[in-house]
């Protein structure tokens, strides 16, 4: 199955100003080498507030995201520390 990538725009903005370049390339190629291929596979899903959304782990770093039909939102990337409570949320 083909799925498109879509991200929150809110939370990436962020994102992509603190995590540093060989990570951010790091974790570029994961999503596009695993999570795009099978989401539901590479991903765990969430629990109690984030129930709904699924994390994919790269290292340290977490990509927080959301499968709806054929679409993934990627809601948050960050370190493992405070991504958790970082996450924007959608409501559909």
């Amino acid at each position: 199955m083909d799925y498109r990538l879509l991200y929150h725009p809110a939370g990436l903005k962020e994102d992509l100003t603190v995590i540093p370049s060989g990570i951010k390339l790091m974790i570029k190629n994961a999503i596009e080498m695993r999570l795009l291929k099978d989401p539901i596979s590479f991903g765990k899903p969430l629990r109690q507030s984030l129930k709904g959304h699924r994390k994919f782990r790269v290292g340290d770093w977490r990509v927080i995201y959301r499968i709806e039909k054929k679409d993934i939102f990627i809601l948050k990337i960050g370190h493992l520390k405070d991504v958790y409570q970082k996450v924007v949320t959608i409501k559909r």
